[in-house]
């Protein structure tokens, strides 16, 4: 589940809103995106490959929180490191990308999620 967004990091580009298949994140006008539904991550880790600042971590955890602070994340080296291992952007000639393959999966689930009567969520 997505845990922190570290404000010092963080570009404000909005790509992490843009990608995120559920909605999780809103953005805002001043600062990082809101953390506005985080009961509803997949733990996809969209918006933790999309950010090039290195400013978001999700916890591989889906079921429940692991409450992390920005430093908690800075210090064990958390912030990119599914990026990397992931061969995402600047590390795709040092690591093999496939996540790319799960993006059209996610974002269906998102659309089907949206599509879904108030009653049944």
């Amino acid at each position: 589940m997505i845990e922190v967004i570290v404000s010092d990091r963080c570009t404000n580009c909005g790509k992490c809103v843009e990608v995120c298949p559920t909605n999780v994140l809103d953005p805002s006008q001043a600062g990082p995106p809101i953390l506005a539904r985080v009961d509803d991550c997949q733990t996809c880790f969209m918006c933790e490959l999309h950010c090039r600042a290195d400013a978001i971590y999700v916890a591989p955890d889906c079921d429940r929180r692991v409450p992390t602070t920005s430093d908690e994340a800075l210090a064990a080296g958390r912030l990119g490191q599914y990026r990397q291992h992931s061969g995402w952007d600047e590390w795709a000639d040092q690591f093999p990308n496939e996540q790319w393959l799960m993006e059209t999966v996610f974002r269906r689930a998102g659309e089907a999620a949206q599509r879904r009567e108030p009653q049944e969520r």
